[in-house]
């Protein structure tokens, strides 16, 4: 009996399929998952860890700008924020922004500052995360961390966090986290009226 030489071809097909990894008909999914994580705070949770990964770490950078030293520069999609310097260098900071849906673009000032800011969770986060508490005193396990920097009449802030492996990420709902450690850095270098400018270069 002869076998048509098309059926034992497709049925080699249908083996390799089978047998072909997971990881490789999955992989836009994993780095999707690594880049945006779920949108949970964890409150009353103490970091252990106090810095963020070495890519992300406070360091002085070469950044041309035509903006006044002492000018606060956040690029979302870069995941980096900037303190100009002047001379063509920058304090460089890594930072978690905004989830998708979550980005935005401005030009605003520095409005206030806190030490240990209390957290009140906006409605639309209760909304998503009913278990949260409504009101949390500053301190360690604050989601905002050790200082926050309010950013215009806006509801954003620059603050610290208590989940220092978020740096580098799009996890928050507008606002730009910082390791502890950073945001009191920054927090003592820049006074209230400080310009901030927030970009966003959409992703390719």
């Amino acid at each position: 009996m002869r076998i048509d030489w098309r059926y034992g071809f497709l049925a080699v097909l249908v083996l390799a399929l089978a047998v072909a990894p997971a990881s490789s008909q999955r992989g836009p999914l994993v780095i999707q998952a690594q880049d945006e994580l779920p949108d949970e705070e964890t409150p009353g949770v103490v970091p252990q860890q106090q810095e963020a990964a070495p890519q992300f770490q406070k360091q002085v950078v070469f950044f041309r700008t035509n903006e006044e030293p002492g000018t606060i520069i956040v690029h979302t999609s870069e995941r980096f924020l900037y303190l100009v310097l002047g001379n063509n260098r920058a304090l460089r900071y890594g930072v978690g922004v905004g989830r998708d849906g979550f980005t935005w673009m401005g030009l605003h000032k520095i409005t206030r500052k806190a030490e240990w800011p209390d957290w009140r969770p906006p409605p639309e986060m209760i909304e998503r995360q009913p278990y949260l508490p409504r009101f949390m005193a500053g301190g360690p396990g604050n989601p905002l961390g050790a200082r926050a920097l309010y950013i215009g009449t806006t509801i954003y802030r620059i603050h610290g966090t208590n989940q220092p492996h978020t740096i580098g990420h799009a996890v928050s709902s507008g606002c730009f986290r910082m390791v502890n450690n950073d945001v009191i850095d920054l927090f003592d270098r820049v006074p209230v009226g400080t310009r901030v400018i927030v970009k966003h270069a959409p992703t390719m």
